[in-house]
Formats: structure tokens, sequence, C-alpha cells
């Protein structure tokens, strides 16, 4: 397995990481359990954050002892420095470690520079001269705040959505980074919960100077990604029609699931709703054409177009459009059964 260091910080890790998020899914014996087989299968990177619940408290609990075998990246959606401090310390006690690689500021509406008067920037400052944090790192979704975040170079890791879904503008960006000396840490990769070919989705990312970091929540998917370390995919024309058909389906304006969205007013399931056109037709159509998902679909119908949704979307879909379509299309299948 080829190895990605990323950037300035000069942190090397093999070119396959485990993101967290999925992790507070499980129970605490589970996760440890999925933790430390990642660590064994060649695993050294890890990111959590500390929006993922008790995700911190599994990945501490698991390593307890080997804090220098591993390395962490967390995150904190503060948008002042209290909270900052007050996320930052939490992290540390719950992981139970006195700093962490990589600290990053998470999902950021801007690029947090020093002098802004968020006092943002300044707060990772101080948190990287007491040694909490080796490194500065941010998190983004929407692109032009991600190119921002670039060309400010205050940053020594940018985590973005990257997958064979991506635009040339994506792909510029990681070429951006690089010529930055600025490490890029890929998050879904699976565009969540879409792509399905995982032999694919790794091929992919070994071709760009990327840290892709899987979401895990079960021993048999780790076990998927585990096995490229015994055999290193690369690019052939099977797997390139994969990529080609997907994209020829999928490109345009889709739901990654990310749940930014939500809460709903009218208790729609947004981050499911929204892309269910899709995982009827890429995941076993049983588990989505049922009575309660069509009871779940219906509520579409009770949208009034209060635009929150719309506002809080990182990607910036018009959601009451999407869920509509998705609505219509559902309602064919589900009533032809």
């Amino acid at each position: 397995m080829k190895s990605y260091t990323l950037g300035k910080t000069g942190i090397t890790t093999p070119q396959n990481a485990f993101g967290c998020l999925p992790i507070q899914r499980v129970d605490m014996d589970e996760a440890v359990r999925i933790y430390r087989r990642a660590y064994e299968g060649g695993m050294t990177f890890f990111d959590t954050a500390r929006a993922y619940s008790d995700s911190e408290e599994k990945l501490g609990k698991a390593f307890s002892g080997m804090r220098d075998k591993i390395f962490i990246a967390t995150k904190t959606q503060a948008k002042t420095p209290e909270k900052f401090w007050d996320d930052l310390e939490t992290s540390l006690k719950t992981i139970g470690t006195d700093h962490v690689d990589i600290y990053q500021l998470h999902c950021v509406p801007q690029c947090y520079k020093p002098g802004d008067g968020t006092g943002m920037y300044e707060a990772m400052e101080e948190a990287k001269k007491q040694g909490k944090i080796l490194h500065i790192g941010i998190t983004a979704h929407k692109i032009g705040v991600a190119e921002d975040i670039v060309k400010s170079g205050l940053y020594e890791t940018l985590q973005y959505p990257f997958s064979y879904l991506s635009t040339d503008r994506d792909i510029a960006l990681v070429e951006a980074c690089q010529n930055a000396c600025m490490g890029f840490i890929a998050m879904k990769g699976l565009s969540g919960g879409l792509l399905t070919n995982s032999t694919a989705c790794m091929a992919f990312m070994m071709e760009y100077p990327v840290l892709p970091i899987w979401g895990v929540q079960k021993m048999e998917e780790l076990e998927e990604w585990l096995s490229f370390f015994e055999k290193e995919p690369s690019m052939t024309p099977e797997l390139q029609k994969v990529i080609d058909d997907d994209r020829a389906e999928l490109l345009g304006d889709f739901c990654r699931g990310c749940g930014y969205c939500a809460p709903c007013t009218k208790d729609i399931i947004i981050n499911q709703c929204a892309r269910m056109s899709q995982m009827i037709r890429r995941a076993p159509s049983d588990a989505w054409l049922t009575e309660r998902w069509y009871k779940e679909m219906l509520k579409i119908e009770d949208c009034i177009d209060c635009g929150k949704c719309r506002e809080r979307c990182p990607y910036e879909l018009d959601i009451p459009t999407l869920l509509r379509k998705n609505l219509a299309d559902y309602k064919k299948m589900y009533l032809a059964l």
C-alpha cells in the first residue's frame, strides 16, 4: 500500500485511512474491536470529531497505551474562541491524550484568518503553541470556501469531499493543495453510499495525492478496505467503465446524505428521502420499497418551502425540488409493486 505525506505536516501514513463518523452507531465493545482490527490491518490515521457523539471516547478506549502508534485528527464546529477551547479540552480528555496530531475547524462557512474579528485562527495558533495540537487543519464542503482556504496558505491540511464523481474544479483543488504543500484529506469517497464498488473507489483515489478516510461501522466493511493492503488496486479498463457508467448516471445535483440540512420542520428524513431514487436503484430495493419508507416519503407532500434545509445544505442544493422529484419517482416504483 502506497504511503501519503500530508503536506508540510510531515505526517506519513498509508493511503488508506479510517473515518470515524459511522462508528458512533455501534456499541463500545464492537467499536473497540473494529478500531483495533483497523490498526492491526495497517491503518494508522483516524479522523474523528467532537460532533460524532461518542466516537472520540471509543477511539480513546481502543488505543489506550498506544498513542504513539497512531495519528489522530479531530474537529470542532465552534464559531467562538470560548467554544473552541471547550471543545478542544473535551476532546483531549475524552480521547485520553495530551495532544492531537491535527485539529480541524469543522465544516466552515468561511476561511478563518488572523485579524478577521472571530479570533478562531488565533485560538488555533495558541493551541499549537501550547502543544495541544500539532498541526492546524480545516474542513469545508463548499468549493469556493475551500479554494479561499488553499489560497490563504494558513492551513496545513484541508478536508474536502472527493470521489470519482468529483468535478474538474474539485480535481484542480487537489492539485492546488499539492502545489501549496497542503495535505488533502478526502472525505465522502463513496459519495454518501451511492458508490458501491470499493475497488473502483480505491483505484481512483490512488491516482491522486490525497488521503481517503473511509467511514466504517461494520467489520465486513473494514475488511474490504483492509484487503487493499494485501492487493493494491490499480486502474483497469473494467474499473474505468464502472466509473464512467456511474458518472453518466449520477453526476449533477445529488444528495450526499451528510445530514447537515436537519432538522426538518415537517420531520422529513431529508438525507434519505432526497436521494431515494438513487438508493432504490443501487441498493437492494426491498430495503427501501417498504410501507415504512412509503409513509416517510409521503411527508414530502407536507413541505412548506420554509427554506431552512436549503440554507443549511453545504452543497447549496435546492432540496425541496430534489425531494419532490424523488417522491414522484418513488411513488411510481412503490405503487407498481
